[in-house]
């Protein structure tokens, strides 16, 4: 299997702590977002039609979008399971999963902050209000789920699941933007237990073959 990644993009920080709990060997193929790599035809004809990442390859099976390919390694790789198969434990686990990845993920990502700065032409502190902003707003929802839904260690009992591998790399990335987080405590234990488990611990950004440092 060929994990196309970019270090620093969330939604393959959280594909890649999928891998790492299933223990999924890969083959990981750089894909650099800030140089457009990521739109060279060869990417989006051969790999990824939608021109992001991530993406798999596995023969002659391609798929992009983290969540969908979440799914599909729990479909092949059930052990250990990350979206339950119990209805209602389930939702609970899609809710949170989809709160960080369909309302803060998407309006601070990278192609929106430069649209921000190159066609809107934001003033850098405008940017960051914009950031900060969106995370407060998604965040406090967060920390409503899990003080209301919320048991363990995780976000949702003993083990990790998809709501944990959303949730961590979120963070990360917040607190990378100099966001104030202690408004959380609750997310913020979930990202510290987190940061003590292998898997999480190898998916970290600054690991990763590409990693550049700011």
């Amino acid at each position: 299997m060929q994990l196309y990644s970019f270090f620093n993009s969330s939604t393959s920080y959280r594909l890649r702590i999928a891998l790492a709990l299933k223990k999924v060997p890969f083959e990981y193929a750089a894909v650099n977002i800030r140089t457009a790599e990521h739109r060279a035809p060869d990417y989006v004809d051969d790999v990824n039609p939608s021109a992001l990442v991530p993406a798999v390859v596995d023969g002659d099976f391609s798929l992009g979008q983290s969540l969908a390919i979440i799914d599909w390694l729990d479909t092949r790789y059930p052990t250990p399971r990350l979206i339950p198969l119990d209805g209602e434990q389930r939702a609970r686990v899609l809710e949170l999963s989809y709160l960080v990845a369909c309302d803060i993920h998407p309006i601070n990502n990278l192609r929106i902050l430069k649209y921000l700065d190159t066609t809107l032409k934001v003033l850098p502190e405008q940017k960051s209000a914009w950031y900060r902003h969106w995370v407060k707003e998604g965040m406090e929802g967060v920390e409503r789920l899990l003080e209301k839904y919320g048991r363990g260690p995780w976000c949702f009992g003993s083990e990790p699941t998809l709501a944990d591998c959303c949730l961590v790399p979120q963070i990360a990335n917040a607190l990378r933007m100099g966001c104030e987080l202690d408004a959380y405590p609750r997310s913020m234990v979930v990202f510290r237990h987190a940061s003590e488990h292998p898997a999480f611990d190898a998916a970290q950004p600054k690991l990763q073959p590409d990693f550049v440092p700011s």
